[in-house]
């Protein structure tokens, strides 16, 4: 019983091994008043973190196991279901390599973990050709040399895409713009905005 009456969190437990275990369990911040108890509730024991999950990734259900629970989406794509088109670029969010959609909206897999998209729509790069027939907007990078090295190509089409449905590909500024999360280290940018711009006017 602590001084003001409420009850002790268990002495096994730091406040170091809450922390980690909610934060495993994709839990943001834990209020002072969180016990032990709950954090275990939550993730189960120490040294347990391991979960299954069923992500539905390009209309098709993949079911993972024994994964561990702050697995990524993005190193659930590429290291579990050897999805690698989407790219890993920085890991911080800051160069749109990695960008997917997730029940439709743009998302930057490296930030997301892989358990709180389940029951999600994700759409990766893999999945925006219908068999032989280029989506509209690779076809335009294609025709306008919207890519050099082609690293941040994936991410960059994955957002242009989202730009064109999202209704903010009104003019070269507005697409400069909103594509602004995804950088280009070879600096193609006018070829992106002119592939974006006729994907656009086809409504891609």
């Amino acid at each position: 019983m602590t001084r003001d009456g409420g009850e002790a969190a268990d002495p096994d437990w730091s406040r170091r091994e809450i922390m980690i275990t909610a934060a495993a369990a994709g839990g943001s911040v834990m209020s002072m008043g969180t016990t032990a108890a709950a954090a275990a509730k939550i993730a189960g024991p120490a040294g347990d973190r391991t979960i299954d999950l069923v992500l539905t990734i390009n209309w098709t259900e993949h079911r993972l196991t024994g994964i561990e629970a702050h697995t990524t989406l993005l190193d659930a794509l590429r290291d579990h279901l050897h999805l690698t088109g989407t790219k890993k670029g920085c890991g911080l969010g800051q160069c749109g390599a990695c960008t997917v959609h997730v029940d439709g909206r743009r998302v930057n897999s490296c930030l997301t973990l892989a358990v709180m998209q389940q029951g999600k729509a994700i759409t990766t790069i893999e999945g925006l050709a219908v068999q032989e027939a280029l989506h509209p907007l690779q076809a335009a990078f294609v025709e306008h040399d919207g890519f050099q090295c082609g690293y941040c190509t994936p991410g960059q089409i994955m957002s242009g895409v989202a730009c064109i449905a999202e209704g903010h590909a009104g003019s070269d500024d507005e697409i400069r713009e909103w594509m602004s999360g995804n950088l280009c280290r070879c600096g193609a940018y006018s070829n992106i905005v002119a592939s974006i711009r006729q994907a656009a006017a086809g409504k891609a």
